[in-house]
């Protein structure tokens, strides 16, 4: 196990190498300045503008330096907030963030298996039907056209929640609700046909026969190997929580680190689009190999490839 972890990392810093050296160059051959996309700078400011933040240099040396600077953590000052720091902002609005995308994930994951498993228990009947319409609804139609409907009917029309804002754990539900309700419902189809396929194994079966009840087969022996393709995804619904979180924090303007990143593309603020790219790909990387590490411990059946057997 250990041996696989630290294969993992060196694959994982390999792929940060790539994506750092890819946003510093897609950055760079991009047209335009972040100093004159708003102000009508005199051409003396906009070039001591650019010499304070090196962007004078030849290219391999910004790229050395963008390299070091990625390396210890230190993202530079934003090009657009004045005495602003990339790292301060990523401190003070990723916990937002963070909250916002593991409400949305505990939501996802919960209603998901719930409702694969109530498909599967009574498949083909009405409860089967009403669970599938909820989860091909759920996957089919996008989380910024639900977050506009939600805000529309429940917060304005209703009244039953706020329309925007974050001070405190009601304004959240919109917007987790917003994020969770597609990936629930990929969930709840990936629960229903493992559950299906576990209904049918001989074990179930056996259970059956000893009379054992339906939901005492569900929570003791077919839940837990239903669960896999179930943890499969949670690498996916990690990256789809990030990256839905965008558009959804614009909607309900929540201050959250996809609000930044979203402004820093918008204002061409070069570092807050390397810091918050960078903090993401750690983000995801790490998310994908504790999935992995995930496998072994639900079925110690699986052997991780590298891991000491």
């Amino acid at each position: 196990m250990i041996s696989y972890i630290f294969k993992r990392i060196i694959y994982i810093l390999l792929a940060l190498f790539i994506i750092v050296s890819a946003t510093f160059f897609l950055m760079r051959i991009a047209p335009g300045s972040p100093f004159a996309s708003e102000r009508d700078f005199p051409p003396q400011i906009e070039e001591r503008l650019n010499e304070a933040y090196g962007l004078n240099n030849p290219w391999y040396i910004q790229y050395k330096d963008y390299l070091i600077d990625t390396a210890t953590f230190d993202f530079g000052e934003s090009m657009k907030y004045k005495a602003r720091s990339t790292n301060d902002m990523i401190s003070e609005s990723f916990p937002v963030s963070l909250t916002l995308g593991i409400e949305a994930m505990l939501i996802a994951v919960g209603l998901g298996v719930l409702i694969g498993v109530i498909s599967s228990l009574y498949h083909n009947r009405f409860p089967d039907y009403l669970a599938t319409t909820i989860a091909v609804l759920g996957i089919s139609v996008p989380s910024f056209i639900l977050a506009g409907l939600m805000q529309y009917f429940l917060a304005f029309k209703l009244g039953w929640f706020p329309i925007s804002g974050w001070k405190g754990f009601i304004y959240s539900i919109l917007p987790a609700l917003a994020i969770a309700i597609t990936h629930m419902g990929f969930i709840a189809k990936l629960t229903r046909s493992s559950m299906l396929e576990q209904n049918n194994s001989d074990y179930v079966k056996m259970a059956r026969a000893k009379g054992i009840g339906k939901w005492t087969i569900v929570y003791r022996h077919t839940l837990r190997n239903a669960l896999l393709p179930v943890v499969t995804y949670l690498g996916p619904l990690t990256a789809g929580v990030v990256t839905g979180s965008f558009i959804v924090e614009q909607i309900f303007a929540i201050p959250g680190l996809g609000k930044h990143f979203v402004q820093s593309i918008t204002n061409r603020d070069y570092t807050v689009i390397m810091g918050t790219t960078v903090f993401y790909s750690i983000i995801l990387l790490f998310a994908v190999l504790i999935v992995d590490i995930l496998y072994g411990i639900i079925d110690p059946r699986i052997k991780l490839k590298g891991a000491k057997k």
